[in-house]
């Protein structure tokens, strides 16, 4: 426990595993939390003096699962191994913490998720502006960035890192500025400086200078990539071989998204039970590296013409030939996981059966490399240049491992027959045994001529050779005798005994040597790291645009015309997500959309709830982000004019955990559209104002047309769309404000949503048939609608909204016992009809009461 409590003093914020003999133990507190987390028993145990101790566990070879648990529950968890063989020492076993695994820093197959990313995040707050880097140890990708918080929040939204490490004296700030949704730990300010990051960093790559990766003139993010470099030092990660290159964030090749509009357009995740999101319609790839590089082209739209046409380009080519997109699929799909495999070979974590997938993945590389140079498409025979397939390692790995290795080094047989002549040796008698013994049993029975000799084993002293007393006399000079019994003598020879030695030891130094051969080989295949990287990342390339070709043919989606121009015109546009969730048989009610600079730069769209208004204006977004992702998109036809930002207020969403309103949360994400608009910017708003009350929520929405119709410097495009119908008289005043509306038909009390976008507006929101539609009691739907007949009358005759609600008001008190269409108020109102009051007698009226109070009772 001495020894337990000095290695626990050095992690006091993680949960410590402690290795003792065959199982992980952990203690105290650490035992508590570890049992509720895992459901593993919790025991108590005596502890001298200090009365008992708390303590749980779990056998050494069940560790990945729990761990695993452990980890997703938001622990840092501290594995303490034995770092010494008990057998040679007659202390207490030497230990130490041999890894610290924490939410950001895990490469353990059941704590990753196959499709997403797991980077770990480092903050570096200076002034006005802060660093941020991400690095996955699990991939080996490392990115670096500056900007002001806005950048930061917007990548951090983004990447979902899930850990962050800041300045301790900083957690006011990164409160403020990022929220409080992300795991978090801080360290010490002494590590976030220019001096100790850039020391860091350049032992790490080995350089002089960090101008080689393009990153050197971001100081400021330095400091954060140096921190991350430092955390995973501090955590005992110190193999990182395949951390081999870090890369800026460049903010000007990528379409802003803030996190409003990630959050909003549903692009990567949702806030709603079983909703589906972009990224979940869209990923068809066929590796998981695939479908991480799908979630980052999703969130990193470009905004750079060529390489969108590109990307275009390629998915167009494919789409034409169906049965090159078979050949393909028939090769990546057999590649796996080959980003996160080679970085294990870097962590030197990686198991035999992984090394014969990469074997196997470099044979299919080589076969899509020469498909790719075949193909006669530029780009794919670009890609095709990028990939190596390492012959010499793959030909090593054929050579050196068996055919089919078992997942463990220590389950043995791992390495091939011919490599090492002890091992064949070793093998030959720890699995040849009975025929090593037969041939020393004809040997020696011919060379003393004692035809009955028999060879044996006991417990006693191990392997003797066997004699008949009949032939005892022939027995040579050089045979020890051990044994004497009533039949037979037994014997045993310095080669029985060297053989019994080296069977008993063969299977140690079996495991030995082949860890020793092991070793040789993973380093060996680390010497390819680099090159194998670049053919996991062009893997993926190809996986995607496989996916967008495979999309576009199945979906029926269309190649977008992208230009330098300031117009967006979409016909026949679709909303990629709603189109899949409706029912068979049901098809998609399609929108056109123009937008330009000149003559319709907002669109004011009114018309009923339920009608489509939001999923016109996602739509918007969704086919616009798609294009810029090298995507078709679900439209007849696109010309888009390349856009730098989409900014999105959709729907409400109150944040009451930080004491924000719905309305307060509106205003926060409004205010961030309208400071950062460009020329071609693209906004989306729906129902500016509702949080409030109607005057102040229409002028306020008001307000942001006239301001974003006026605005000196940008003229960005805007669908707008709002329950104001006041707002189409904006129309009247204002030349590139047009009026639409989602058109409806009406059929005797019934609302048939046509859910086309017409030119002109609404003057009805129908809000009361849609709360039919959601199952409210008959009666309140029938007193809603008195009400609003009385209101809209009272408006046309030039009453206010608030003398009509007085008078609607003062009738409900009037009518209020009565108008309830309840069978035992009705029983009430004809009993009291029915009485004449001048011949009633006070008995009578008194009867008639209890009769009545009686009605009410029952």
């Amino acid at each position: 426990m001495q020894q337990y409590n000095a290695i626990k003093a050095k992690y006091p914020g993680a949960l410590l595993l402690f290795r003792v003999g065959d199982f992980y133990e952990t203690f105290g507190e650490d035992a508590i939390k570890t049992s509720q987390i895992l459901g593993i028993v919790l025991t108590r145990r005596g502890n001298g003096p200090g009365g008992h101790i708390e303590l749980a566990g779990f056998p050494h070879h069940s560790l990945e699962n729990y761990l695993s648990k452990l980890v997703r529950a938001g622990q840092r968890v501290a594995i303490c191994d034995q770092l010494e063989d008990p057998k040679t020492t007659k202390t207490i076993v030497k230990r130490g913490v041999t890894e610290l695994v924490t939410p950001g820093i895990a490469y353990n197959d059941n704590i990753l998720q196959q499709k997403s990313n797991n980077y770990l995040a480092a903050v570096f707050f200076e002034k006005n502006t802060c660093g941020v880097s991400f690095l996955d140890i699990s991939t080996g990708e490392f990115l670096v960035a500056q900007g002001n918080t806005d950048y930061i929040d917007k990548l951090l939204q983004g990447f979902k890192p899930t850990e962050v490490v800041f300045q301790k004296s900083r957690r006011k700030d990164f409160l403020e500025f990022f929220g409080d949704k992300f795991y978090t730990f801080h360290l010490d300010d002494w590590a976030f400086t220019n001096d100790y990051s850039n020391e860091v960093l350049t032992k790490h790559f080995e350089v002089n200078s960090l101008k080689g990766f393009g990153v050197e003139k971001l100081t400021i993010g330095l400091v954060a990539a140096g921190v991350v470099l430092h955390y995973l030092n501090e955590t005992e990660h110190r193999n990182l071989k395949h951390i081999t290159a870090i890369s800026r964030l460049e903010e000007d090749k990528f379409m802003w998204l803030d996190r409003f509009t990630i959050r909003n357009l549903e692009l990567i995740s949702t806030a709603n039970d079983n909703a589906v999101t972009l990224f979940d319609v869209l990923d068809q790839t066929s590796t998981p590296m695939g479908a991480r590089l799908l979630h980052k082209w999703i969130i990193m739209p470009l905004k750079e013409l060529k390489p969108i046409e590109e990307r275009l380009g390629t998915v167009a080519f494919l789409v034409d030939q169906p049965e090159l997109i078979q050949e393909f699929l028939v090769q990546v799909k057999q590649i796996g996981d080959l980003e996160r495999l080679i970085s294990k070979v870097g962590l030197q974590k990686v198991g035999p059966r992984e090394l014969n997938q990469l074997k196997k993945a470099l044979h299919h590389i080589e076969t899509i490399k020469v498909n790719s140079e075949q193909s006669g498409n530029p780009y794919l025979a670009m890609l095709a240049g990028q990939l190596n397939p390492c012959v010499s390692i793959r030909e090593q790995l054929e050579h050196t491992l068996q055919e089919d290795p078992p997942a463990l080094l220590i389950k043995g047989n791992v390495i091939a027959d011919g490599i090492d002549e002890d091992l064949d040796r070793l093998r030959k008698i720890a699995f040849g045994g009975k025929d090593y013994l037969v041939e020393i049993q004809k040997r020696e029975a011919a060379a003393t001529g004692i035809p009955s000799l028999k060879i044996a084993f006991n417990n006693v002293f191990g392997y003797y050779l066997e004699v008949t007393h009949t032939h005892k006399d022939k027995v040579p000079a050089d045979w020890i005798r051990k044994q004497t019994l009533v039949n037979a003598e037994r014997y045993i020879t310095p080669e029985l005994k060297e053989y019994e030695e080296q069977i008993l030891g063969a299977e140690e130094k079996i495991q030995q040597i082949e860890v020793r051969l092991y070793n040789e080989l993973m380093y060996q295949v680390a010497a390819y790291i680099k090159p194998i990287q670049l053919n996991a990342f062009v893997i993926a390339q190809l996986d995607v645009l496989l996916c967008f070709a495979q999309l576009a043919i199945n979906n029926h989606y269309a190649k977008p015309v992208l230009n330098t121009s300031k117009v967006l015109d979409i016909k026949g546009g679709r909303h990629p997500v709603i189109e899949k969730r409706l029912p068979t048989g049901e098809e998609y009610i399609t929108n056109d959309v123009f937008l330009d600079n000149d003559t319709q730069q907002i669109i004011i769209i009114t018309g009923p709830n339920m009608s489509g208004k939001s999923a016109i204006l996602r739509q918007t977004g969704l086919i616009v982000l798609m294009a810029q992702m090298g995507c078709f998109v679900p439209a007849k036809a696109a010309e888009i004019g390349l856009v730098d930002k989409i900014f999105t207020r959709v729907g409400a969403s109150d944040n009451l955990s930080s004491g924000e309103s719905t309305f307060m949360v509106e205003m926060n994400e409004t205010a961030s559209i309208l400071n950062n608009i460009s020329d071609n910017s693209l906004i989306l708003l729906d129902e500016i104002g509702r949080g409030t009350s109607t005057y102040d929520g229409i002028s306020i929405a008001w307000a942001i047309a006239e301001f974003l119709h006026t605005h000196p410097t940008a003229k960005p495009k805007t669908l707008f769309a709002t329950h104001y119908h006041e707002l189409n008289e904006l129309a009247n005043t204002m030349g590139r404000v047009k009026n639409f509306n989602v058109s409806i038909k009406e059929a005797g009390n019934k609302i048939i949503f046509l859910r086309k976008l017409i030119p002109g507006g609404s003057e009805h929101s129908f809000g009361i048939h849609v709360a039919k539609l959601a199952g409210m009691p008959p009666k309140l739907i029938n007193r809603a609608n008195e009400i609003l007949k009385k209101l809209e009358l009272d408006r046309t005759e030039g009453q206010s909204i608030k003398d009509s609600i007085k008078k609607v008001q003062n009738q409900a008190y009037q009518l209020h016992m009565f108008a309830i269409d309840d069978p035992v108020l009705v029983k009430i109102r004809d009993t009291l009809n029915n009485l004449d009051v001048n011949v009633l007698t006070p008995v009578e009226a008194l009867l008639k009461l209890d009769e009545i109070q009686r009605l009410i009772k029952t």
